[in-house]
């Protein structure tokens, strides 16, 4: 197995031009100069926050060979389900039990080859203190997850399989999408390895019906809204490294917004950009609370179009959701199994032997 030990402590190359290579990469695939290709997305999205550390290559071939071993677990472990695409039901079902399970599969008439389980790593789950917590390099080095690298994986060694696999939102979460003409659209979480009913997202308690109804939760991502999800993440790395050079960081949000109007995390970096202006001119002009800044004309645009940005998110069905409730809402599903499972699905995917 091939490793990227190299790439994981906190980088130091600062190099601004990665991120406008970057920048240009994914602007090109959502402009249709570029080829959409969501595994290129993150792997450059991740190697420019990395100083340019990581090889494509070496990415593609651990890609490529992790496929392969689900092509291999899908030979040996058929199915129950007997529909017309049940090819592409046993490549969901090969990559699930590849992420999620301990799998024995025969190498040769005498040779078996184990694989162990990506497991979720709730140190720093959002990537606060270490931003490469939510790489999905970081998950192939370390077998370490979570719910934004884990089903970015998935996504890819679908994609590499050849079948198709969406991102959906839920709050402060990703999860994925998938279609079987069995049991219709089907939910697959990889943080707890299981295949929940849309109750159990409703459970969390944070998603208003008007969130639903825009699009913000719960509904399948395009191809050019996943692009836009990692022009996001290109913009958050930035962040991290140069928190004063707000351009580019602008910059992203507005890509990612003309391709995804209501992706919260691009909506709230815009707002937080017209807040970051307007503490800028508080500053320079020394003063100690807002409403002394009011009275400056372009302080006073700035806090108008950063209230109207986030009376909008809120107005669309945004909720924050806290780390306490979060954890609280992951461990439910294990916790409920048979109250939130999908009883029908998990059957037509059991396996033959």
């Amino acid at each position: 197995m091939l490793n990227f030990t190299f790439a994981y402590s906190q980088s130091n190359d600062n190099r601004k031009e990665l991120f406008e290579e970057a920048y240009n990469e994914l602007e090109g695939m959502l402009k249709g100069t570029e080829k959409l290709s969501f595994k290129r997305a993150v792997f450059v999205t991740e190697n420019a926050y990395l100083g340019g550390r990581l090889d494509y290559e070496t990415f593609n071939f651990r890609i490529a060979e992790y496929a392969d071993l689900c092509t291999k677990i899908s030979q040996q472990h058929q199915l129950l389900y007997k529909e017309s695409d049940l090819k592409t039901v046993e490549k969901y079902a090969s990559v699930f039990r590849f992420m999620t399970d301990t799998v024995y599969y025969l190498v040769d008439d005498s040779a078996y080859f184990k694989t162990t389980p990506f497991q979720y790593d709730f140190d720093d789950f959002w990537g606060d203190k270490n931003w490469t917590k939510m790489f999905v390099t970081k998950l192939l080095d370390t077998n370490l997850g979570n719910c934004h690298s884990l089903p970015f994986l998935y996504k890819i060694l679908c994609e590499e399989l050849g079948a198709n696999a969406y991102l959906a939102m839920a709050p402060n979460h990703t999860y994925i999408k998938l279609y079987s003409k069995k049991t219709g659209w089907f939910n697959t979480e990889l943080t707890s390895a299981y295949f929940p009913i849309d109750a159990w997202i409703m459970a969390s308690g944070y998603i208003h019906l008007s969130a639903i109804q825009n699009g913000i939760y719960m509904d399948t991502l395009s191809q050019k809204q996943s692009i836009s999800v990692t022009v996001i993440d290109l913009a958050k790395g930035y962040e991290r490294k140069f928190p004063n050079d707000i351009d580019f960081i602008e910059k992203c949000a507005d890509l990612a917004l003309e391709y995804y109007p209501f992706y919260t995390n691009a909506l709230l970096l815009k707002a937080e950009i017209f807040k970051k202006r307007f503490e800028a001119i508080m500053k320079k002009e020394n003063l100690s609370y807002p409403s002394q800044a009011l009275s400056i004309p372009e302080a006073r645009t700035l806090f108008n179009e950063m209230e109207k940005r986030y009376y909008h998110i809120h107005t669309i069905g945004y909720r924050m959701m806290p780390k306490e409730m979060y954890i609280s809402w992951l461990g439910e599903l294990k916790m409920q199994r048979d109250r939130y499972a999908n009883k029908e699905l998990m059957m037509n995917l059991k396996s033959t032997n």
